[in-house]
């Protein structure tokens, strides 16, 4: 479990980073600047807390369950940035609440990446006893922006493509979801479990999962859909 909500934390702070690769250096740098001043200020809230309450978060099943509706609206918002992203790219004229909505996305940050900081926060004043407070929650917070400033810089230079960004921007947020989901039922079960198999069902699922990747197989060309379907559209007009 706690596994998992690392692997979650580590998946918000990757498709924050990539985000910035949309915005302009000064962007950049002002939200790095942002993140790194609320990790500094956090620290009174975080000595508050402690390791046991944390455990006691996460295992709390209500809370999981709220903590999952809003990593999937965040996913649901940032999911609609890419396909907003990819119509922008294939298509000429289009209608300005189209484009207002995608501006607004593109200035979306996340909410998710601000609890983050904050476990950051809680985990860098326990791991270092004895070391003043702000000294610890200041540092983590000049860290932190620069990471996110050189991370953003980095994916740039590494992935100059915005379309391949886009691609890996996409992918990374359904991961995210189906995590987010996997983290958060907390080992409940919907229905209970059978002892028998069912094998006509079994074949039938397994033979829907064959047919529909033969087909996106087929379709994507090696695994680049954004691409294919840019492809066709430009073709198409």
């Amino acid at each position: 479990m706690h596994n998992l909500v690392v692997i979650l934390m580590i998946l918000v702070c990757f498709n924050f980073i990539i985000k910035q690769t949309w915005h302009k250096w000064w962007s950049v740098l002002a939200q790095a600047a942002v993140a790194g001043i609320f990790t500094g200020v956090i620290w009174p809230f975080a000595v508050r807390q402690s390791r046991s309450q944390i455990e006691v978060w996460l295992s709390d099943p209500q809370l999981m369950l709220d903590t999952a509706v809003v990593v999937s609206i965040e996913v649901i918002l940032q999911l609609a940035f890419c396909l907003l992203s990819a119509h922008l790219m294939t298509s000429g004229r289009l209608k300005r609440s189209t484009v207002f909505g995608y501006r607004v996305l593109r200035w979306f940050p996340g909410v998710l990446i601000f609890a983050v900081l904050f476990s950051l926060t809680v985990f860098m004043i326990f791991s270092f006893p004895g070391v003043p407070f702000p000294a610890v929650s200041w540092g983590t917070g000049a860290a932190v922006s620069v990471i996110i400033a050189a991370g953003a810089w980095g994916f740039k230079k590494l992935f100059p493509d915005k379309e391949t960004r886009l691609e890996l921007f996409f992918l990374s947020n359904v991961i995210t979801a189906i995590v987010s989901v996997i983290a958060t039922v907390n080992g409940q079960t919907a229905v209970a479990g059978v002892e028998s198999v069912d094998y006509t069902a079994l074949a039938g699922v397994l033979a829907l999962v064959a047919i529909f990747a033969l087909l996106g197989w087929k379709t994507g060309a090696g695994g680049r859909p954004f691409r294919k379907i840019m492809k066709i559209k430009i073709k198409d007009n």
